[in-house]
């Protein structure tokens, strides 16, 4: 699918490298994509902490371009997950 292929480069030149995307869902406008991305891996392990995931929301136009996206939530990964729909 290429929306995932398109925001997986975005992430990956960009960010980090996603560890999961959770959700692709069409609307008037585009695209909006959800992805977690394990935050500072490096820093977390060196000082033997629980890794964060970061919770991203994405937007892409009809044309796959990635047009904004923001970290709407941090957690550690041992954390229960809440869903983030609107």
């Amino acid at each position: 699918m290429k929306i995932l292929d398109t925001v997986t480069t975005f992430f990956q030149d960009n960010i980090a490298p996603p560890h999961k995307i959770i959700s692709a869902k069409k609307n008037e406008e585009g695209w909006r994509v959800l992805v977690e991305v394990i935050e500072e891996k490096d820093y977390m392990r060196k000082y033997a902490r629980d890794q964060m995931i970061g919770l991203y929301e994405v937007f892409l136009d009809d044309d796959h371009e990635v047009t904004g996206f923001s970290r709407v939530s941090l957690r550690y990964r041992s954390e229960i997950e809440e869903t983030v729909e609107q």
